[in-house]
């Protein structure tokens, strides 16, 4: 299966006081730049989903494409990724945030293994589910966009509603591999399982 690796770094980064968060450092280290060295091995080409001035990612080396629907939520980003994935072959999406900084090794197995049926799956641990890291089939970006055009959707987690998502779950318990980045504290906090 050829999957597409999106990084979704559309937020608004206001508990950071405006700041960038794909762009703080975490021991040295970008988080978005973290987040990319994580599904590196797991996808087949990696691109990034961000509005306003693209070029602040030129030294990245990857592919930058912005929102094809003005949604102001991380659903414009899924739908993004889904369109570019199935515009260039790819069979399915993995979407995650950029300021995930310790994503699982085995992030793209569990999630397909756990969407086989369905074509869908999210992540999920500490009994919270991660509704904008998932494992997605570009069969879904037609109908998705059809209902964003509508009105139908307007969160991630809308879509366990109309799509049967599945989830794999993780454990919790030393560091959350799914820990969001949102406040200066949770970046301090981050920096003791950083390596």
């Amino acid at each position: 299966m050829r999957v597409l690796g999106a990084v979704i770094a559309g937020g608004r980064s206001s508990r950071m006081g405006g700041e960038e968060k794909a762009f703080l450092p975490l021991a040295g280290v970008s988080l978005i730049e973290r987040v990319m060295s994580r599904i590196a091995p797991q996808v087949n080409e990696i691109i990034i989903n961000a509005n306003g001035d693209l070029t602040r990612f030129a030294a990245l080396n990857r592919t930058v494409i912005a929102d094809a629907l003005d949604l102001g939520t991380p659903l414009a980003g899924l739908h993004a990724a889904l369109k570019h994935g199935e515009a260039h072959g790819f069979e399915a999406v993995l979407t995650v945030p950029s300021d995930t900084p310790f994503l699982p090794l085995n992030l793209v197995r569990r999630l397909s293994d756990a969407g086989a049926a369905t074509g869908a799956a999210v992540a999920m641990s500490g009994g919270q589910v991660h509704h904008l890291t998932g494992l997605w089939s570009v069969a879904i970006a037609t109908p998705l966009e059809a209902m964003l055009k509508d009105g139908k959707l307007r969160r991630v987690m809308d879509l366990a509603e109309v799509f049967a998502v599945e989830t794999a779950e993780w454990s919790a318990d030393a560091v959350d591999p799914f820990l969001n980045i949102n406040t200066p504290e949770d970046l301090a906090a981050a920096e003791a399982h950083a390596c």
